[in-house]
């Protein structure tokens, strides 16, 4: 017996990073025998800041999907869907945005955080503000009760839990308001030191090997107090230790206690980091070298006609409640 429907996606705007795998991927594998579970290729959402130039968004979903089968999401088990393939999506978002206050797309953290962050694009667009309206679409069309998420994802559920709100207040009771799963999201850095991002070009990917692993895990970011190896370092500080952290939690303590007591140096252990996940690595892209394009597509096309029949009947029920 299923615990209950899960919704989750991302967005297909680069390549698959370790912050997907040990943020999100690793914890999907999981809930798919827990839940039933739709797992949703946001390729509307890529849009929002990639508006001026989609070209790579269809090669992006199909190297996507791969990465998610590699990492053990089961098309068996899960709803593996394209987003774009969905009208419905689009249909329930434009009623929502009809009573959707400005104040709460205005206040969202994330929305402040990448208008800061991404100088590469004009994110002065209604689409840009309004995502979290197309989310809770992306959500309340199937009706699920629970989304994983992180902590700093929070903000945007709860958006999606007053729209539900207010528009059971409106036409009668017919969404759920979604309950978060509150995944232990390591919060890995990038190469740089800012969070790991495609969109800030600082990642480490799920297909980076041999000496471009090795070369991006050294750039990390470490100790900034710590200069010499007979220094004491300060794990929780340090870049490295997040990925020890998220990779090898039992490897992790040993790691810290080494660090504290200037047992092991910078060079010395991301070396070691470099073989862990190098490790981790190898079966995944083992694995993702055998799935071709024609295995993605099916898997996208009955995912697809599985995702349409149980979004199109929420939306008949969504015109009878607003009575259009």
């Amino acid at each position: 017996m299923k615990k209950g429907r899960i919704l989750s996606g991302m967005r297909p705007t680069g390549a698959m990073h370790l912050g997907h795998l040990f943020g999100a991927l690793e914890n999907w594998v999981k809930l798919q025998n827990e839940y039933e579970t739709f797992y949703m290729v946001a390729d509307w959402h890529a849009m929002t800041t990639q508006y001026d130039d989609t070209s790579r968004i269809k090669d992006s979903i199909r190297d996507m999907v791969a990465d998610w089968i590699a990492c053990g999401i089961d098309p068996e088990k899960s709803c593996v869907f394209k987003q774009s393939e969905v009208a419905a999506h689009c249909e329930l978002f434009l009623v929502f945005s009809m009573i959707t206050p400005l104040g709460w797309l205005e206040r969202c953290p994330t929305y402040k955080e990448m208008k800061n962050e991404i100088k590469n694009h004009d994110l002065n667009t209604f689409g840009f503000l309004g995502y979290p309206v197309l989310q809770a679409a992306d959500i309340l069309i199937y009706k699920a009760g629970f989304v994983p998420v992180g902590e700093d994802q929070l903000p945007h559920l709860e958006i999606t839990r007053e729209i539900a709100r207010r528009f059971n207040h409106f036409y009668g009771k017919l969404f759920p308001e979604p309950k978060a799963i509150l995944a232990e999201a390591p919060k890995l850095a990038g190469t740089d030191g800012r969070k790991m991002s495609k969109s800030y070009g600082n990642a480490i990917t799920l297909a980076d090997r041999g000496k471009i692993l090795e070369k991006k895990i050294k750039r990390l970011v470490t100790d900034p107090a710590r200069i010499h190896p007979s220094d004491k370092g300060h794990p929780e500080v340090c870049s490295v230790f997040q990925y020890w952290k998220a990779a090898a939690k039992e490897k992790a303590t040993e790691i810290k206690m080494q660090c504290e007591k200037a047992k092991i140096g910078c060079v010395e252990c991301k070396k070691a980091l470099s073989e862990k996940m190098a490790e981790i690595l190898d079966p995944i892209q083992e694995k993702r070298e055998k799935i071709s394009g024609a295995d993605i597509d099916e898997i996208l096309k009955k995912g697809g006609e599985k995702a349409k029949t149980v979004a199109e009947k929420t939306m008949a029920e969504v015109r009878e409640a607003v009575k259009i």
